[in-house]
C-alpha cells in the first residue's frame, strides 16, 4: 500500500471519529435538553412575575424571566422557545411563575394564555355604591372608570341612559392583571342581562309584571327582604298579590333606598310618610329602578313567586318571616316579633 493510501486511510479515519464525536455531542445535547425543559427552573424568590407586551419579540420575553428572578441564562429560554416552534405564538398578558415551573409549562402558559389572575366579588344585596367601592379596591384592576359619573360609565359599557341600579349580576368575576375595570363591568352586565332575559322568558303565565324591567326592580326587593333562600319564592308571592289587588307595596328597603346617604340606619316614621320615588307607602305600583344587585334565587322568585294567598309579612329576627293573609294575623305577628310581645 501506498504511502499516499495509507494517508488518506487515516484522514478518513479521522472524519469518521470527528462524524462519530460529533453525533456523541449531539446526542448528548439533545438528551440533557429533553431533560432539562421537564426539570422545575430555579427562582430567587417563590415566585417571579413578567408583563409580556404585545409584540415582544422570544429573546425579549426570555430576557424579561432572568430579570424577573429566574435563575438560567436567557439564551438558554430562546433557544427553547425558537426550537419548540412555538416563539412566535406567544401570547401578551402577564404571567406568574412558581418555584414548580418548568420550561415545557413556562412556553405553555404562555401560548395558551394562561395570565395571572386576580378576583373581585359583588355580593347579592350590593347598591351599585357599594359596587363601585369594591372594585376601586380590586388588586391590580386598572381604575379606568374611577373619574366617571354613574351616567358616564354606563354609556361607556353601552347602556347610555340607563340607571346603573341592579344592571349588574352578584358574583366572582376572575381577570388578568392590568386590565381596565370597565372589562369586569361589561361582563358582569352581561350576566345580569343574560340573567334576566332567561328567567323572563320562564315567567309564569300569571304574573303581573309587564316586563323584564319590572322582575328585574321586585327581584332587587325579594333580595333585600330575606336572606333566607326558601322565603324568596313566598315574599315574592306576597308582593305578586299586592300588586295584582293594586295595594301599595310597603316595602322598607325600597323606602331606605330612596332615602340614600340620609338614612342613619333607624327607619322612623315620618321617613315611612315623606314622599320620594322609592317611598312604595306613599306611591303603588313599583319603585322606578332597582333597589339593590339581585341574586339568580331572586329572580327566578320575581318570575314564578310562590302561590299563597299571604299579603303580609314580618321578619322574625333570625333572617326568616311570618307570613299573615289577614291584617289583625300581621299585626298579630309585629307585636310578637318587632314589639316583644307574648
Amino acid at each position: 500500500m501506498s504511502a499516499r493510501s495509507k494517508g488518506s486511510r487515516r484522514w478518513l479515519g479521522l472524519v469518521w471519529a470527528a462524524v462519530a464525536f460529533m453525533l456523541l455531542c449531539a446526542a448528548a445535547a439533545s438528551w440533557w435538553a429533553n431533560r432539562w425543559i421537564d426539570e422545575p427552573l430555579p427562582l430567587s424568590a417563590p415566585r417571579a412575575e413578567v408583563n409580556v407586551q404585545a409584540g415582544a419579540t422570544a429573546r425579549a420575553v426570555a430576557q424579561s424571566w432572568v430579570d424577573a428572578g429566574l435563575q438560567t441564562h436567557p439564551r438558554l429560554l430562546y433557544e427553547w422557545f425558537r426550537w419548540s416552534g412555538q416563539a412566535r405564538s406567544i401570547r401578551a398578558g402577564t404571567y406568574e411563575l412558581t418555584q414548580a415551573t418548568t420550561p415545557r409549562r413556562l412556553l405553555t402558559m404562555m401560548v395558551n394564555g394562561e395570565v395571572a389572575l386576580e378576583r373581585v366579588r359583588f355580593i347579592e344585596g350590593w347598591t351599585f355604591r357599594q359596587l363601585r367601592a369594591e372594585l376601586a379596591r380590586a388588586p391590580r384592576l386598572r381604575p379606568e372608570t374611577r373619574d366617571m359619573s354613574d351616567a358616564q360609565l354606563m354609556a361607556a359599557i353601552g347602556a347610555p341612559g340607563q340607571h346603573p341600579e341592579g344592571r349588574f349580576f352578584p358574583d366572582t368575576y376572575a381577570y388578568g392583571r392590568d386590565v381596565a375595570d370597565l372589562v369586569v363591568l361589561k361582563r358582569a352586565y352581561a350576566a345580569m342581562h343574560e340573567r334576566l332575559a332567561a328567567a323572563w322568558a320562564e315567567r309564569a303565565a300569571d304574573s303581573p309584571l309587564k316586563s323584564a324591567d319590572e322582575a328585574l326592580v321586585l327581584a332587587s326587593i325579594v333580595e333585600k327582604e330575606t336572606g333566607i333562600e326558601s322565603d324568596r319564592p313566598i315574599v315574592a308571592g306576597v308582593f305578586a298579590n299586592r300588586l295584582r289587588q293594586g295595594m301599595l307595596l310597603q316595602t322598607d328597603p325600597a323606602v331606605i333606598y330612596g332615602l340614600g346617604q340620609a338614612f342613619d340606619g333607624n327607619l322612623r316614621k315620618r321617613d315611612l310618610l315623606a314622599d320620594t320615588p322609592y317611598n312604595t307607602y306613599t306611591r303603588a305600583g313599583l319603585p322606578p329602578t332597582p333597589i339593590a344587585l339581585p341574586g339568580l334565587a331572586s329572580l327566578r322568585a320575581a318570575v314564578r313567586p310562590q302561590a299563597t294567598g299571604a299579603l303580609y309579612f314580618v321578619a322574625r329576627g333570625d333572617g326568616s318571616s311570618v307570613f299573615s293573609e289577614t291584617l289583625a294575623e300581621h299585626s298579630r305577628a309585629v307585636e310578637r316579633f318587632q314589639k316583644g310581645g307574648r
